[in-house]
């Protein structure tokens, strides 16, 4: 049976939002993020990229290339609520998808076109969503989420693009290899170190000899080259939350080794945040005393996966439950209401320097473990609880307490 696979992606999804919210905004340039100079851009309408802007740019540089452009900080909770009714439509509408990001979906197809036709059902599922959210999408449809993804590429703006089965090469032979999904900007490079700049050739060199090149790498570009990709779309669920507790072997009232310990848990989960692209709007904290009287309260927040910023929040919950001044036998933090997010911190607050901070200290942790970087005031803890690890004796690299 021939596989039908559509991807189906919201047109400047943070942009469209917020002109529904604002009809002002509509074929005006606008630029969503951090509105400091130090701040960076999370998004930008098709009129701001006219002049070079893109994501993840500076907005200092961003208001240079383009002083005329509308600026807003822009508003997370909003677009979740907006990806979850898209995610609603499709979660009726269609037997299996994927949700890949915030505003990107996969569907599945396969075996509809006895029935309804996959071009025809695809579109008339674009159509249903922007008609009743006001949004602009566009799909592209073929055999696999390689060639489909791309085809989403062309179809944009509120467009949709067929690849019919056995034109997949001939479709993708004449893009530049920037165009296969995964290939970033150091692949790239490399790739053109090579003399690969277009699809065409990446097509015609031999898979071993690419192999031989960038390994395994190597033969996943190859392979997404001649329009190959078995991947299947994976059902969709959404974890609702992570959490980790510690009893204590011994009751205790030091509030000290208490709010470090919070602090490092809470540390650790961010960084499982951002390891899952996800993002938390509520955190929890929990005590249990020892005569087994067991509190929670919990906090609404932006959406977030910042650990300087659900640090916070996890300390001043606790400072405002912990009352009773008895021993404590258990403590623990819940960060829920989780979604998905195309962007692993907080675009529209934290700087670019702050960014890379946190990118590198997560290459650290993701190459030599969780625990290889640490704020001091989490040094006391000795085990972190479900999503750490215990240490291991290695030094790990302290990092200076920001403003908590």
């Amino acid at each position: 049976m021939e596989r039908h696979i559509s991807h189906m992606d919201l047109d400047s999804f943070f942009v469209s939002v917020e002109r529904l919210q604002n009809s002002a905004f509509v074929g005006k340039p606008l630029i969503i993020g951090g509105l400091s100079d130090r701040g960076v851009v999370a998004s930008c309408s098709y009129e701001a990229r006219k002049f070079g802007i893109h994501s993840a740019m500076p907005m200092k540089q961003a208001r240079q290339m383009c002083p005329d452009a509308i600026f807003i900080r822009g508003d997370s909770s909003r677009y979740s609520e907006y990806s979850n009714i898209v995610t609603e439509i499709i979660a009726e509408s269609v037997p299996l998808y994927e949700k890949s990001s915030i505003d990107e979906f996969y569907i599945d197809l396969t075996g509809m076109d006895r029935f309804f036709g996959c071009w025809k059902l695809a579109s008339e599922l674009r159509q249903k969503i922007q008609k009743e959210t006001g949004l602009p999408i566009s799909f592209g449809l073929s055999a696999n989420k390689t060639v489909s993804k791309i085809a989403t590429g062309f179809a944009k703006p509120a467009g949709q693009h067929f690849v019919e089965h056995g034109l997949e090469k001939p479709f993708l032979a004449p893009l530049s290899v920037k165009k296969i999904p995964g290939v970033g900007e150091e692949t790239y490079k490399t790739l053109r170190n090579l003399g690969i700049q277009y699809i065409k050739t990446l097509q015609e060199i031999p898979r071993d000899l690419m192999y031989r090149t960038l390994q395994k790498t190597g033969t996943e570009l190859w392979q997404k080259a001649q329009g190959i990709d078995d991947r299947p779309v994976i059902p969709y669920y959404e974890r609702k939350s992570i959490s980790t507790e510690r009893t204590f072997e011994t009751d205790t009232i030091d509030v000290d080794l208490m709010r470090n310990l919070l602090s490092a848990m809470a540390e650790n989960l961010a960084y499982q945040l951002r390891k899952g692209d996800k993002l938390c709007s509520c955190v929890t904290v929990k005590i249990r005393y020892s005569d087994f009287d067991t509190y929670s309260q919990q906090m609404k927040i932006p959406y977030t996966s910042a650990d300087h910023v659900l640090i916070r929040r996890t300390l001043e919950i606790f400072d405002k439950l912990f009352q009773r001044r008895q021993l404590i036998r258990l403590i623990g933090v819940r960060f829920s209401h989780l979604v998905s997010g195309g962007f692993q911190i907080n675009l529209f607050e934290d700087t670019e320097e702050m960014i890379h901070l946190y990118q590198a200290m997560d290459q650290i942790r993701n190459r030599y473990g969780e625990l290889a970087v640490r704020r001091a005031n989490g040094m006391d803890a000795k085990s972190i609880g479900r999503f750490g690890n215990p240490f291991d004796g290695k030094a790990p690299i302290l990092l200076a307490n920001r403003r908590q």
